[in-house]
């Protein structure tokens, strides 16, 4: 399981990089999510790495 945490915002992102915010749960600044490790999410979390901090 990986913790997931929005810590910029996604204004002036890419839509595929928003999008990949949404299928993450990461709605808003701040926002911690809990997801299963997978090859996907591992995907989606490599396009908003900057957005974003991940811990294990």
């Amino acid at each position: 399981m990986l913790k997931v945490t929005l810590k910029r915002s996604p204004i002036g992102q890419t839509t595929r990089q928003r999008d990949s915010l949404r299928g993450l749960g990461l709605t808003r600044v701040g926002r911690t999510v809990i997801v299963r490790e997978s090859d996907q999410v591992r995907g989606l979390i490599r396009k908003v790495l900057h957005l974003i901090e991940v811990e294990s």
